[in-house]
């Protein structure tokens, strides 16, 4: 008699709709931070790519705007500066600023706030605040940017453009003009000038003269409120061996350091050697 095999059929259970609530918060915490490391790399490519993008456009243009004003064939800029041309016109004007975070100005008191003590002998009547008046070449580094009246963020700094220091010399004067500039974002017009070595020149044009620089001093770190260095007669009061002891046409630019941080200055001096 043959025996009897029961095929037993196996039964899936399954579980109900509900999710455990551990496993629920930790997809909503991946879910964070997966939106939140999206939104972080968008804010990065902004900062980094589209506000140097946007501020280069607008400082070319302006370059463009103050060459036309002034009659001036670019082709003829452009050949004399890929030659190594020495020539730039300037104009007057003067005012002086400070700016943290990575605005390139050094913090002689506060963003946007003028330095005590910084002052330049200039008979021109001083630009309007946040005015371009001049246009800053160096070959060397390939840069051509316009000079603003001031060095607020916003205004100036922040557009891509040099930004001139309240109560610092006009273009060619005796005393001391001096300028800064954004190291990273936003056209990050100073980024380089650490590779600025003694003897490159450095050209100011404005409408009435053109005028040389010659690098002459490099400062690779100083405080942020080291205001000697944009005096008329240019001197650090953090390492007192940079900087001048007597009275001359001074060109200063001021930058931060290091690179995508505030925490101290770099500066480069250059002289007057020629203007026309």
């Amino acid at each position: 008699m043959r025996a009897r095999v029961r095929e037993r059929v196996p039964v899936v259970v399954q579980s109900g709709g509900r999710s455990r609530p551990g496993a629920r918060a930790l997809w909503l915490g991946a879910e964070t931070a997966v939106t939140c490391g999206v939104l972080v790399l968008l804010l990065v490519v902004h900062q980094l790519w589209w506000t140097n993008r946007e501020a280069r456009a607008e400082a070319l243009d302006q370059v463009r705007v103050l060459e036309r004003e002034w009659d001036i064939s670019p082709e003829g800029e452009s050949e004399g500066e890929s030659s190594g041309a020495s020539e730039v016109e300037s104009s007057g004007g003067s005012e002086v600023e400070s700016s943290a975070g990575a605005s390139g100005a050094p913090s002689v008191g506060s963003s946007a706030e003028a330095s005590p003590g910084a002052s330049g002998e200039s008979g021109a009547a001083s630009p309007s605040p946040s005015a371009a008046f001049a246009v800053l070449r160096i070959p060397r580094l390939g840069l051509t940017v316009p000079v603003a009246e001031g060095v607020s963020k916003r205004g100036v700094l922040d557009k891509g453009y040099a930004g001139h220091y309240p109560g610092t010399a006009s273009p060619g004067s005796v005393g001391n003009f001096a300028l800064a500039g954004h190291r990273n974002t936003h056209g990050e017009p100073f980024r380089y000038i650490n590779r600025l070595r003694d003897g490159d020149e450095i050209l100011v044009r404005t409408r009435a003269r053109s005028f040389v620089y010659r690098v002459d001093l490099v400062l690779a770190s100083t405080a942020p409120r080291d205001v000697g260095v944009i005096r008329a007669v240019p001197r650090s009061l953090v390492r007192p061996s940079y900087g001048y002891s007597a009275p001359g046409a001074y060109l200063t630019l001021t930058t931060c350091t290091p690179e995508f941080t505030s925490t101290y200055r770099l500066v480069v001096w250059a002289k007057l050697v020629s203007a026309r």
